[in-house]
Protein backbone atom coordinates (compact mmCIF):
# COMPACT_ATOMS: atom_id res chain seq x y z
CA UNK A 1 0.00 0.00 0.00
CA UNK A 2 1.38 3.24 -1.05
CA UNK A 3 2.00 6.39 1.53
CA UNK A 4 -0.58 7.94 -0.30
CA UNK A 5 -3.16 5.47 0.28
CA UNK A 6 -2.19 4.76 3.28
CA UNK A 7 -2.86 8.30 4.55
CA UNK A 8 -6.83 8.21 5.14
CA UNK A 9 -6.56 4.81 7.23
CA UNK A 10 -3.94 7.01 9.85
CA UNK A 11 -6.54 9.80 9.66
CA UNK A 12 -9.56 7.19 10.39
CA UNK A 13 -7.78 5.66 13.30
CA UNK A 14 -6.95 8.83 14.50
CA UNK A 15 -10.69 9.93 14.17
CA UNK A 16 -11.93 6.84 15.98
CA UNK A 17 -9.40 7.02 19.14
CA UNK A 18 -10.67 10.48 19.51
CA UNK A 19 -14.27 9.51 19.43
CA UNK A 20 -13.84 6.98 21.62
CA UNK A 21 -11.81 9.22 24.02
CA UNK A 22 -14.65 11.57 23.95
CA UNK A 23 -17.36 9.06 24.77
CA UNK A 24 -15.28 7.37 27.63
CA UNK A 25 -13.89 10.52 29.31
CA UNK A 26 -17.40 12.58 28.94
CA UNK A 27 -19.47 10.09 28.93
CA UNK A 28 -18.52 9.47 32.90
CA UNK A 29 -19.39 13.16 33.33
CA UNK A 30 -22.45 13.50 31.09
CA UNK A 31 -23.19 10.15 33.49
CA UNK A 32 -22.59 12.34 36.92
CA UNK A 33 -24.87 15.66 35.60
CA UNK A 34 -27.79 12.52 34.84
CA UNK A 35 -27.30 11.72 38.59
CA UNK A 36 -27.64 14.61 39.95
CA UNK A 37 -30.97 14.95 40.80
CA UNK A 38 -31.05 11.92 42.73
CA UNK A 39 -28.30 13.30 45.10
CA UNK A 40 -28.88 15.39 47.99
CA UNK A 41 -27.36 19.38 48.12
CA UNK A 42 -24.07 18.08 49.85
CA UNK A 43 -23.70 15.08 47.46
CA UNK A 44 -24.51 17.21 44.29
CA UNK A 45 -21.49 19.63 45.32
CA UNK A 46 -19.15 16.51 45.82
CA UNK A 47 -20.22 15.13 42.87
CA UNK A 48 -19.55 18.34 40.58
CA UNK A 49 -16.54 18.11 42.59
CA UNK A 50 -15.58 14.71 41.22
CA UNK A 51 -15.85 16.04 37.76
CA UNK A 52 -14.86 19.66 37.46
CA UNK A 53 -10.86 19.45 36.91
CA UNK A 54 -11.82 17.20 33.90
CA UNK A 55 -15.35 17.67 32.08
CA UNK A 56 -14.10 20.56 30.04
CA UNK A 57 -10.62 19.27 28.64
CA UNK A 58 -12.85 15.99 27.78
CA UNK A 59 -15.08 17.43 25.10
CA UNK A 60 -11.63 18.83 23.56
CA UNK A 61 -11.71 15.28 22.49
CA UNK A 62 -14.55 15.87 20.09
CA UNK A 63 -13.59 18.89 18.92
CA UNK A 64 -10.40 16.83 17.66
CA UNK A 65 -12.24 14.19 16.06
CA UNK A 66 -15.21 16.44 14.48
CA UNK A 67 -12.36 18.65 12.98
CA UNK A 68 -10.43 15.23 11.26
CA UNK A 69 -13.33 14.64 10.08
CA UNK A 70 -14.01 18.07 8.74
CA UNK A 71 -10.53 18.29 7.05
CA UNK A 72 -9.48 14.47 6.41
CA UNK A 73 -13.01 13.63 5.01
CA UNK A 74 -14.82 16.44 3.76
CA UNK A 75 -17.19 14.43 1.76
CA UNK A 76 -18.24 12.00 4.75
CA UNK A 77 -18.69 15.37 7.02
CA UNK A 78 -21.32 16.60 4.80
CA UNK A 79 -23.17 14.17 4.35
CA UNK A 80 -23.01 13.00 8.12
CA UNK A 81 -23.76 16.42 9.17
CA UNK A 82 -26.52 16.46 6.20
CA UNK A 83 -28.28 13.59 8.16
CA UNK A 84 -27.63 14.82 11.77
CA UNK A 85 -28.36 18.92 11.24
CA UNK A 86 -31.16 18.51 14.15
CA UNK A 87 -29.33 16.27 16.80
CA UNK A 88 -26.19 17.89 16.39
CA UNK A 89 -27.32 21.20 16.87
CA UNK A 90 -29.15 20.23 20.07
CA UNK A 91 -26.08 18.08 21.32
CA UNK A 92 -24.46 21.41 20.88
CA UNK A 93 -27.80 23.59 23.01
CA UNK A 94 -27.13 20.80 25.54
CA UNK A 95 -23.12 21.24 26.21
CA UNK A 96 -23.86 24.54 26.35
CA UNK A 97 -26.38 24.88 28.95
CA UNK A 98 -24.39 22.32 31.00
CA UNK A 99 -21.30 24.90 30.68
CA UNK A 100 -23.22 27.66 31.70
CA UNK A 101 -25.06 25.47 34.49
CA UNK A 102 -21.76 24.26 35.74
CA UNK A 103 -20.04 27.79 36.03
CA UNK A 104 -23.31 29.84 37.86
CA UNK A 105 -24.18 27.21 40.04
CA UNK A 106 -20.75 27.94 41.76
CA UNK A 107 -21.61 31.92 42.12
CA UNK A 108 -25.17 31.88 42.31
CA UNK A 109 -27.07 32.20 45.88
CA UNK A 110 -28.59 29.25 47.62
CA UNK A 111 -32.49 29.70 46.51
CA UNK A 112 -30.97 29.84 42.93
CA UNK A 113 -28.79 26.92 42.91
CA UNK A 114 -31.30 24.43 42.38
CA UNK A 115 -32.50 26.23 38.39
CA UNK A 116 -28.47 25.63 37.38
CA UNK A 117 -28.82 22.20 39.03
CA UNK A 118 -31.64 21.36 37.03
CA UNK A 119 -30.02 23.13 33.93
CA UNK A 120 -26.66 20.98 34.36
CA UNK A 121 -29.02 17.85 34.73
CA UNK A 122 -31.19 19.35 31.70
CA UNK A 123 -28.07 19.43 29.59
CA UNK A 124 -26.66 16.33 30.31
CA UNK A 125 -29.68 14.22 29.17
CA UNK A 126 -29.93 16.37 26.11
CA UNK A 127 -26.53 15.70 25.10
CA UNK A 128 -26.30 12.24 25.85
CA UNK A 129 -30.17 11.40 23.75
CA UNK A 130 -28.61 13.38 20.80
CA UNK A 131 -25.42 11.20 20.86
CA UNK A 132 -27.61 8.57 21.18
CA UNK A 133 -29.75 9.59 18.63
CA UNK A 134 -26.83 9.84 16.02
CA UNK A 135 -25.59 6.60 16.64
CA UNK A 136 -28.24 5.07 15.88
CA UNK A 137 -28.81 6.42 12.37
CA UNK A 138 -24.87 6.34 11.76
CA UNK A 139 -24.68 2.66 12.60
CA UNK A 140 -28.03 1.90 10.09
CA UNK A 141 -26.26 4.07 7.41
CA UNK A 142 -29.02 6.68 7.79
CA UNK A 143 -31.17 4.13 6.02
CA UNK A 144 -34.94 5.46 5.24
CA UNK A 145 -37.97 3.64 7.07
CA UNK A 146 -39.72 3.81 10.32
CA UNK A 147 -38.19 0.92 11.65
CA UNK A 148 -34.63 2.56 11.55
CA UNK A 149 -36.38 5.88 13.56
CA UNK A 150 -37.57 3.67 15.82
CA UNK A 151 -34.17 1.79 16.30
CA UNK A 152 -32.50 5.43 16.88
CA UNK A 153 -34.94 6.75 19.05
CA UNK A 154 -34.38 3.39 21.25
CA UNK A 155 -30.91 4.30 21.43
CA UNK A 156 -31.30 7.42 22.14
CA UNK A 157 -32.59 6.67 25.57
CA UNK A 158 -30.39 3.48 26.37
CA UNK A 159 -26.85 5.87 25.68
CA UNK A 160 -27.80 8.18 28.29
CA UNK A 161 -28.55 4.53 30.93
CA UNK A 162 -24.68 3.65 29.54
CA UNK A 163 -23.34 6.79 30.51
CA UNK A 164 -25.39 7.07 34.12
CA UNK A 165 -23.12 3.39 34.58
CA UNK A 166 -19.99 4.97 33.49
CA UNK A 167 -20.92 8.02 35.86
CA UNK A 168 -22.23 6.36 38.75
CA UNK A 169 -18.65 3.85 38.70
CA UNK A 170 -16.64 7.19 38.60
CA UNK A 171 -18.55 8.39 41.30
CA UNK A 172 -17.65 4.21 43.36
CA UNK A 173 -13.63 5.41 42.17
CA UNK A 174 -13.76 9.15 43.29
CA UNK A 175 -16.20 9.53 46.15
CA UNK A 176 -16.82 7.37 49.76
CA UNK A 177 -19.19 6.88 52.28
CA UNK A 178 -22.97 7.45 51.76
CA UNK A 179 -22.64 8.88 48.27
CA UNK A 180 -20.11 5.72 47.22
CA UNK A 181 -23.01 3.16 48.69
CA UNK A 182 -25.72 5.30 46.58
CA UNK A 183 -23.72 5.35 43.40
CA UNK A 184 -23.42 1.39 43.91
CA UNK A 185 -27.44 1.32 43.41
CA UNK A 186 -27.83 3.51 40.76
CA UNK A 187 -24.81 1.57 38.71
CA UNK A 188 -26.75 -1.72 39.55
CA UNK A 189 -30.22 0.29 38.16
CA UNK A 190 -28.16 1.15 34.84
CA UNK A 191 -26.30 -1.95 34.47
CA UNK A 192 -29.08 -3.81 32.46
CA UNK A 193 -29.86 -0.90 29.51
CA UNK A 194 -26.69 -1.12 28.93
CA UNK A 195 -26.31 -5.03 28.52
CA UNK A 196 -30.01 -4.16 26.24
CA UNK A 197 -28.03 -1.46 24.42
CA UNK A 198 -25.03 -3.62 23.09
CA UNK A 199 -27.52 -6.71 22.27
CA UNK A 200 -29.59 -4.14 20.01
CA UNK A 201 -26.35 -2.52 18.75
CA UNK A 202 -25.16 -5.80 17.37
CA UNK A 203 -28.44 -7.26 16.00
CA UNK A 204 -28.82 -4.01 13.99
CA UNK A 205 -25.33 -3.79 12.46
CA UNK A 206 -25.52 -6.70 10.00
CA UNK A 207 -28.84 -6.68 9.74
CA UNK A 208 -28.79 -3.95 7.58
CA UNK A 209 -25.78 -4.55 5.99
CA UNK A 210 -24.78 -6.98 3.83
CA UNK A 211 -21.16 -6.03 4.08
CA UNK A 212 -20.86 -6.58 7.50
CA UNK A 213 -22.99 -10.18 7.86
CA UNK A 214 -20.26 -11.05 5.21
CA UNK A 215 -17.91 -10.12 7.80
CA UNK A 216 -19.29 -11.42 10.78
CA UNK A 217 -20.42 -14.66 10.01
CA UNK A 218 -18.12 -15.86 6.68
CA UNK A 219 -15.98 -18.56 7.77
CA UNK A 220 -12.75 -18.26 8.95
CA UNK A 221 -13.42 -14.61 9.65
CA UNK A 222 -16.23 -15.55 12.13
CA UNK A 223 -13.80 -17.53 14.79
CA UNK A 224 -11.45 -14.62 14.76
CA UNK A 225 -14.03 -12.08 15.56
CA UNK A 226 -15.14 -14.03 18.25
CA UNK A 227 -13.01 -13.14 20.74
CA UNK A 228 -14.38 -9.45 21.12
CA UNK A 229 -18.24 -10.75 21.96
CA UNK A 230 -17.05 -13.13 24.36
CA UNK A 231 -14.17 -10.90 25.76
CA UNK A 232 -17.45 -7.79 26.48
CA UNK A 233 -19.87 -10.62 28.07
CA UNK A 234 -16.76 -10.79 30.46
CA UNK A 235 -16.42 -7.33 30.91
CA UNK A 236 -20.07 -6.87 31.74
CA UNK A 237 -20.82 -10.26 33.89
CA UNK A 238 -17.32 -9.02 35.39
CA UNK A 239 -19.19 -5.37 36.17
CA UNK A 240 -22.34 -7.05 37.83
CA UNK A 241 -20.43 -9.68 39.66
CA UNK A 242 -18.22 -6.40 41.31
CA UNK A 243 -21.15 -4.41 41.94
CA UNK A 244 -22.35 -7.04 44.26
CA UNK A 245 -19.41 -7.38 45.65
CA UNK A 246 -18.57 -5.87 49.41
CA UNK A 247 -15.32 -4.78 48.44
CA UNK A 248 -16.79 -2.69 45.51
CA UNK A 249 -17.02 0.01 48.95
CA UNK A 250 -13.03 -0.69 49.10
CA UNK A 251 -9.81 -1.60 47.43
CA UNK A 252 -12.14 -2.49 43.97
CA UNK A 253 -13.83 0.74 44.05
CA UNK A 254 -12.07 1.37 40.05
CA UNK A 255 -13.38 -1.98 38.89
CA UNK A 256 -16.81 -1.13 37.99
CA UNK A 257 -15.75 1.88 35.94
CA UNK A 258 -12.94 -0.04 34.61
CA UNK A 259 -15.25 -2.67 33.62
CA UNK A 260 -17.51 -0.38 31.88
CA UNK A 261 -14.70 1.60 29.85
CA UNK A 262 -13.29 -1.52 28.90
CA UNK A 263 -17.12 -2.67 27.56
CA UNK A 264 -16.96 0.22 25.73
CA UNK A 265 -13.31 -0.11 24.07
CA UNK A 266 -14.76 -3.88 23.33
CA UNK A 267 -17.78 -1.76 20.84
CA UNK A 268 -15.50 0.27 19.25
CA UNK A 269 -13.37 -2.08 18.32
CA UNK A 270 -15.87 -4.52 16.99
CA UNK A 271 -17.95 -1.36 15.48
CA UNK A 272 -14.67 -0.10 13.57
CA UNK A 273 -13.71 -4.07 12.21
CA UNK A 274 -17.68 -3.96 11.17
CA UNK A 275 -17.42 -0.40 9.34
CA UNK A 276 -13.77 -0.18 8.02
CA UNK A 277 -13.22 0.42 4.87
CA UNK A 278 -16.37 2.99 5.00
CA UNK A 279 -16.98 6.43 6.69
CA UNK A 280 -20.24 6.06 5.97
CA UNK A 281 -21.89 2.53 6.10
CA UNK A 282 -22.12 0.81 2.25
CA UNK A 283 -22.05 4.05 1.15
CA UNK A 284 -18.77 6.10 1.24
CA UNK A 285 -15.08 4.41 1.78
CA UNK A 286 -12.38 6.24 3.49
CA UNK A 287 -10.37 6.97 0.08
CA UNK A 288 -13.39 8.16 -1.59
CA UNK A 289 -14.01 10.75 1.52
CA UNK A 290 -10.59 11.63 1.80
CA UNK A 291 -9.04 15.20 1.07
CA UNK A 292 -5.70 15.10 -1.57
CA UNK A 293 -2.64 13.51 -0.14
CA UNK A 294 -0.97 16.65 -0.39
CA UNK A 295 -3.51 18.32 2.49
CA UNK A 296 -3.51 15.18 4.78
CA UNK A 297 0.04 15.45 4.64
CA UNK A 298 0.16 18.88 5.82
CA UNK A 299 -2.85 18.10 7.97
CA UNK A 300 -0.41 15.31 9.80
CA UNK A 301 1.73 17.56 10.71
CA UNK A 302 -0.52 19.73 12.96
CA UNK A 303 -1.74 16.64 14.19
CA UNK A 304 1.58 15.22 15.03
CA UNK A 305 1.90 18.16 17.37
CA UNK A 306 -1.46 18.81 18.80
CA UNK A 307 -2.53 15.45 19.58
CA UNK A 308 0.57 14.77 22.05
CA UNK A 309 -0.34 17.97 23.67
CA UNK A 310 -3.80 17.14 24.27
CA UNK A 311 -2.99 13.33 25.87
CA UNK A 312 -0.02 15.17 27.70
CA UNK A 313 -2.40 17.67 29.21
CA UNK A 314 -5.24 14.90 29.59
CA UNK A 315 -2.33 12.81 31.76
CA UNK A 316 -0.97 15.30 33.75
CA UNK A 317 -4.84 17.07 34.46
CA UNK A 318 -5.86 13.01 36.01
CA UNK A 319 -2.15 12.84 37.58
CA UNK A 320 -2.75 16.16 39.49
CA UNK A 321 -6.21 15.12 40.70
CA UNK A 322 -5.96 11.55 41.49
CA UNK A 323 -7.99 10.59 44.88
CA UNK A 324 -11.22 10.80 45.84
CA UNK A 325 -12.86 13.90 45.13
CA UNK A 326 -13.73 16.73 47.89
CA UNK A 327 -16.86 18.65 48.62
CA UNK A 328 -16.89 22.26 46.90
CA UNK A 329 -16.05 25.42 48.87
CA UNK A 330 -17.45 28.17 47.74
CA UNK A 331 -15.68 31.68 48.18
Amino acid sequence: MSWAESLPIVFLGLMGVAMLAYVVLDGYDLGVGLLLHRATDAEKDTMIASIGPFWDANETWLVLGVGILLIAFPKAHGMVLTALYLPVALMLVGLILRGVAFDFRAKAHDEHKPLWNFAFFAGSGLAAASQGWMLGRYITGFAPGWEYTLFAAVIALLLPAAYVLLGAGWLIMKTDGALQKRAVRWAKLAWPPLVLGMGLISVATPWVSETVRAKWFALPAFIALMPIPLATLVALAGVRWVLDSPRVLGRWCWAPFAGTVAVFVLGAVGLAYSLFPYVVMDRLTIWQAASAPESLAVILIGCAVTVPAIVGYTVFSYRVFWGKAQPLSYG
